[in-house]
């Protein structure tokens, strides 16, 4: 099954004992779904580890602990608000479809790649009109 929530996205947890705190997501594991927050005052799982080889201490530590996937939502950085996902296909400029996650409230782009990529189309396409003006400009002053 395909999961909406990816690595370094950020999250709100919705159910379970850690329900109202958020966090970042670590790690997912699409077969058992489940991701690894981090964050302030998230539950932690203490392990034992065993030494590798003889100079290597073993002992226990503290990690943080899995999370279902049912039980996060992902927080928008437009609206700064748990939402849901939409997906959005859009054509790019060498013609392949992109596909991207949509904030379902405020329509904002959830992928920190196209928003980047958005963010730098938007300033580079003034650049370009404000260039053939100039041009048409310069035409318009010859002739």
């Amino acid at each position: 099954m395909s999961m909406n929530v990816k690595k370094g996205d950020a999250v709100k947890v919705i159910a379970g004992s850690d329900k109202g705190k958020t966090g970042q997501v670590l790690a997912v594991d699409t077969k058992s779904e489940r991701v690894v927050l981090k964050g302030d005052g998230l539950k932690t799982v203490k392990c034992f580890v065993k030494p590798r080889n003889a100079q290597e201490k073993g002992g226990i530590i503290e990690r943080e602990s899995s999370v279902n996937v049912s039980n996060v939502m992902i927080l928008c950085p437009g609206c700064n608000a748990a939402t849901r996902v939409a997906h959005k296909i859009e054509v790019d400029e060498n013609g392949k479809k992109v596909k991207s996650r949509i904030c379902k409230k405020c329509g904002a782009s959830l992928d920190v790649k196209a928003a980047k990529a958005a963010k730098t189309a938007k300033k580079a396409a003034p650049k370009k009109t404000a260039s053939k003006a100039k041009k048409t400009t310069a035409v318009a002053e010859e002739n």
